[in-house]
């Protein structure tokens, strides 16, 4: 899941979501830091377009390491803390 190149660029935005107030700027609506970032913002960040962004933020939303959050007509993404660690114990487990 995480060592093709496509997955390194899933591997890149969980980077960016994990401290997004460093990584992108404040916009007019929502707080990077409690509310996420556009698939937009990881797009621009990444230099790749919308589609292939909300490509890769969906993926991560249906295996559960990133959360969305609606704020008007915008999908905001932002890491899911808890999960993530929950993953992190099963690797070194050895699942």
């Amino acid at each position: 899941m995480l060592r093709t190149p496509a997955n390194q660029r899933r591997l890149d935005i969980l980077e960016l979501l994990k401290d997004p107030v460093a990584h992108f700027p404040s916009r007019r609506h929502g707080d990077p830091a409690r509310d996420g970032v556009t698939a937009a913002a990881v797009a621009d960040r990444l230099g790749v377009s919308r589609s292939v962004a909300q490509t890769h933020l969906g993926l991560l939303v249906d295996i559960g390491l990133v959360r969305t959050r609606k704020i008007r007509w915008r999908t905001y993404y932002r890491r899911d803390e808890m999960r993530i660690a929950e993953v992190a114990r099963m690797f070194e487990k050895g699942w």
